[in-house]
């Protein structure tokens, strides 16, 4: 292959283990990259190797910390574009910020908006993002993006455990299309939670809209935070009649007491992805853990070669 079309992966400190994945499934090795710290804490970037020519692919997400894994992007986009990389594609398979995504308030930062400045100006060429919390975070970038759906790996593992008159539910109003379009793989009806935030992170279920007498409901959700939502709504689920209730979600955030919220509720299993690393203490037994891999190596592939990106998911 010609340098001009080398393919290179790098990574940061967010989730080495995906990037590793990802590059198995691809067929490169993770190229040669130092990662550190100074002694004030600034972060460190080292190429071990020529990037002239290539299209790079930068894999990380920018879970917790998020600032840190942030700065780490950002920079290492900056050492490649100044090492004459040909093209920078940064992989983000959970964009943070992504939940401040417009002005709820008088006031309010746009901060989807300003990280997305960010890497244009430290150089990306081409952004590909994993089920983003706000679909209008995609027009906040003036340079190619690709977004990848985590639902089909999500509806093949339920659909393998053929699940027992099975209900998809929705955890508020503006999840309807997600579950909707996860009902409709399961082949099952659709149900939605009536909601209401009293304050941040707190929700209080109001009433459930379809039938769920009898039923396996299968919640799902872009991401679990501090799994309020996800626990409310089970327990409230339970109490009008489900049979049984199992929760899934692409992005496993887990933060606070999300995780001993978990392990306290009712629910029979939490279904997630490996976009976010989870370390061990987070490694419940009650955890299913997915890997989108083999989605992004490919869709990584489909960018180099220049081959469509939604063919995958028709």
């Amino acid at each position: 292959m010609a340098r001009e079309r080398e393919l290179k992966l790098f990574t940061g400190n967010s989730n080495p283990t995906l990037a590793r994945e990802i590059a198995d499934h691809i067929g490169v090795p993770i190229g040669e990259c130092t990662v550190g710290r100074f002694k004030d804490g600034e972060v460190h970037i080292k190429l071990g190797e020529s990037v002239r020519g290539a299209n790079v692919f930068v894999i990380q997400p920018t879970s917790a910390p998020v600032n840190e894994h942030l700065m780490e992007l950002l920079i290492m986009v900056d050492a490649l574009k100044r090492a004459s990389a040909k093209t920078i594609s940064v992989v983000i398979p959970y964009y943070g910020y992504a939940r401040q995504d417009r002005k709820a308030r008088a006031r309010d930062p746009i901060t989807a908006k300003l990280v997305a400045n960010l890497l244009e100006k430290a150089g990306a060429t081409r952004v590909i993002c994993m089920d983003l919390h706000a679909g209008q975070i995609q027009g906040f970038f003036d340079i190619p993006l690709d977004h990848l759906i985590g639902l089909p790996i999500l509806a093949n593992y339920f659909i393998q455990k053929n699940l027992e008159d099975p209900v998809v539910v929705s955890p508020d109003m503006g999840g309807v299309t997600r579950a909707r379009a996860l009902a409709e793989r399961l082949g099952a009806p659709l149900a939605i939670i009536d909601k209401r935030r009293p304050d941040v992170n707190v929700a209080e279920v109001m009433n459930i809209i379809g039938d769920i007498e009898g039923k396996t409901a299968v919640i799902i959700d872009d991401m679990i935070d501090t799994a309020g939502t996800i626990t409310a709504g089970a327990q409230a689920l339970l109490d009008r009649g489900a049979k049984d209730v199992y929760a899934c979600c692409i992005h496993p955030v887990l933060s606070g007491a999300g995780v001993d919220r978990l392990q306290d509720s009712k629910i029979r299993e939490v279904v997630v992805t490996n976009t976010i690393a989870l370390p061990p203490e987070k490694r419940i037994d009650k955890i299913k853990v997915l890997s989108v891999a083999e989605l992004i190596a490919e869709a990584i592939l489909r960018v180099h070669t220049r081959r469509s990106i939604s063919a995958l998911f028709d």
